[in-house]
């Protein structure tokens, strides 16, 4: 039987959308560029390249990178991709960006700070814009990172914003979370009370030639005694990414926990839970476009100026308008 064509989506587009996947996985790189932009766009064309991809992928290791501005990880990252590819990995790069509130682009791509990697047929580099997401991480990450673990990147390496204790996010998505701290800032304790130290599978001091390097790494030690034991014990690393010191031994350290997830039930365990995250993520991003589309209707208007008058409750009518949506039809 054949299956009608879902509401907003044109059999020709999705045929387009099949056929940009296929292209991007054949290796076009121009193509691969158009797909992560359609992804991110969202749409459903976006649901049915996703759709098309997902299963093709799932043999990349993520590892995602956060921490406080100023830490230095545009330059961590861009270290540790150059060590990959010595090691013959082909490595993707989404450097999440703040969002532009006038284009909704993303600001100050972290491709400018990445330019030397351009020429490497191995390295794909993406800036992506927050669009308010929570936690400093795009709602369209998870897909582009499916789309570039498709593609035959073996490492795909996520940069947070970096806008301080939101960033715990990163580790629903990554299967490795390194948590980057700098010396003289304080960080280890920001990272104590915003949980950071809870979410890091490897801890790694930048800018390790500065000055209360060596009491930086102590502390982050002392503080990581004071947890319970675990299987996994994450390591202090120290670099200075900006001279590839102690970088390969931050490498050996993911490499060391991939083979950790991949040998004990920590794997499948958290294999389960990012599956969660993905598909609650998914909903939630899904759930507030609607939500914005709906409450740009006119005939809410009068509801608003009720709130505003302080005539309604703005829970009352966030029920109202919650009840209004449809929430059968495919997104």
């Amino acid at each position: 039987m054949t299956q009608p064509t879902p509401p907003g989506r044109s059999p020709a587009a999705s045929a387009v959308a099949r056929a940009l996947v296929e292209r991007a996985l054949a290796g076009e790189r121009r193509a691969l560029a158009r797909l992560l932009s359609l992804l991110e766009a969202r749409g459903p064309e976006a649901a049915t390249a996703l759709r098309a991809l997902y299963p093709r992928a799932g043999a990349a290791h993520v590892v995602g990178l956060t921490g406080p501005p100023g830490s230095g990880k545009s330059t961590l990252v861009a270290a540790l991709a150059r060590e990959f590819r010595r090691r013959g990995a082909r490595v993707g790069i989404l450097a999440v960006d703040p969002t532009s509130p006038y284009s909704g682009g993303a600001l100050l791509g972290d491709r400018v700070r990445m330019t030397d990697l351009a020429a490497d047929d191995g390295v794909f580099v993406r800036s992506v814009a927050t669009r308010g997401a929570v936690g400093g991480l795009a709602a369209a990450t998870l897909a582009l990172a499916a789309a570039l673990d498709a593609a035959g990147y073996s490492r795909i390496l996520i940069e947070t914003v970096g806008v301080g204790q939101d960033e715990v996010a990163v580790a629903r998505l990554a299967h490795t979370t390194v948590v980057v701290s700098v010396p003289g800032l304080g960080d280890e304790v920001q990272a104590l009370k915003a949980g950071l130290l809870e979410t890091a599978d490897l801890l790694v001091v930048n800018k390790a030639d500065r000055p209360e390097a060596e009491r930086t790494v102590a502390e982050l030690r002392l503080l990581q005694s004071l947890a319970a034991p675990a299987a996994w014990q994450p390591p202090v690393l120290a670099t200075v990414a900006t001279r590839g010191d102690g970088v390969a031994a931050v490498v050996d350290a993911v490499e060391a926990h991939r083979e950790y997830l991949a040998a004990s039930e920590a794997g499948p365990r958290r294999a389960l839970e990012r599956a969660r995250a993905g598909v609650l993520a998914a909903a939630e991003s899904c759930l507030a476009t609607r939500l914005a589309a709906a409450a740009r209707a006119p005939g809410w208007e009068a509801a608003y100026q009720a709130v505003a008058a302080h005539e309604r409750s703005p829970y009352d009518v966030a029920a109202e308008l919650l009840a209004a949506l449809d929430l059968t039809t495919e997104a």
